[in-house]
């Protein structure tokens, strides 16, 4: 079932249905001990690992009709 199926689906419960929906959600992240928090970022993990052009900065050949 897709996401917008699912809301379609939990939107056309009764207004006391759609509580209890909204009541097991954080039941099922618990069983399912989904780590939903973010990890300290490290600063320089992407050190060296990424490249850029030497002609990163310069013009590009797709707008030469307009220089």
């Amino acid at each position: 079932m897709t996401n917008t199926a699912l809301k379609i689906e939990i939107n056309t419960l009764p207004k006391n249905l759609r509580q209890e929906v909204a009541d097991f959600v954080p039941f099922l992240k618990s069983k399912s001990k989904v780590n939903t928090q973010l990890k300290e970022r490290e600063f320089g993990y992407f050190r060296d690992k990424i490249k850029f052009a030497t002609n990163f900065d310069g013009p590009l050949n797709e707008f030469k009709n307009y220089m």
